[in-house]
């Protein structure tokens, strides 16, 4: 699991009602809770969302929120370990034999380069095919990131909304002046709500799925380099500084690190 995402989320909760109740007791916390304004609020902010998405795409977007809580299976210095084991048996036993190789790997995506190389596809060809691919994958990506940028706009623009339509109702009874703080705390609350959608859910949710968009694009991108060298006969350590350049210098120290240890 990836914890920054648990713990940051659990910790804005956590500042949000410590800044509720901090001065004014657990009773304040009853001063921010309407049902008529969490259903304006999150129905309309939804529905919005949902008017300008096909039911699939919708689902398919809410069901993107579990993956800023996932870790990704390998990062670039694992890769690259990976590519330059490749390559250290393609030089002894010839391309044919990553063939057997590619049986021991879970990532789809390099086993699908690894067979096109066995397979004797023109170099060029394999380049087209896998970078077609990624951008597939990156499309889909940005996808479930643009579903969370537009509840994340939809979600404040519902609170000012449930704001006017309190501030209307309100002026509506200016000959009960008792009235008037209650009726426009719950009208300010809508906006609240809205910005809690925005700013606690939908913007840290979009921020992560598009860190690890460009993550996975990055990796992608080292195993299309790393396979193409493969392919084209490279000495392994001409390929492991090559790759090496993709990810920044303390990663590079890292491996180096663990290279001597073995």
């Amino acid at each position: 699991m990836d914890i920054a995402s648990l713990i940051g989320i659990v910790m804005c909760f956590a500042l949000m009602f410590y800044g509720i109740t901090g001065s004014n007791g657990l009773s304040a916390i009853w001063s921010f809770i309407d049902r008529d304004s969490i259903v304006l609020t999150f129905g309309g902010a939804f529905m919005c969302v949902f008017a300008s998405n096909t039911v699939q795409s919708f689902v398919a977007g809410i069901k993107t929120f579990p993956l800023i809580f996932k870790l990704e299976k390998g990062n670039a210095a694992e890769v690259i370990k990976q590519i330059i084991d490749l390559s250290n048996v393609a030089r002894k036993e010839g391309l044919l034999s990553l063939e057997e190789a590619a049986g021991s790997i879970e990532d789809d995506f390099l086993k699908k380069g690894i067979m096109l190389v066995v397979d004797g596809t023109d170099p060029d060809l394999v380049r087209a095919i896998m970078e077609s691919e990624m951008e597939g994958v990156s499309g889909r990506h940005k996808e479930g990131i643009g579903f969370w940028d537009n509840l994340a706009a939809m979600g404040p623009a519902w609170g000012m909304i449930g704001t006017l339509i309190g501030l209307i109702n309100m002026l509506k009874n200016l000959n009960d002046p008792s009235s008037l703080g209650p009726a426009m705390a719950v009208a300010l609350v809508t906006t609240f709500y809205g910005s809690l959608l925005a700013n606690w859910i939908c913007a840290p949710v979009s921020a992560k799925l598009k860190l690890k968009d460009a993550q996975e694009y990055a990796v992608k991108g080292i195993e299309v380099e790393g396979l193409l060298s493969i392919q084209a006969g490279e000495n392994p350590r001409i390929i492991e500084e090559k790759l090496k350049s993709f990810i920044a210098p303390k990663d590079r120290a890292a491996m180096g690190k663990d290279e001597g240890g073995e």
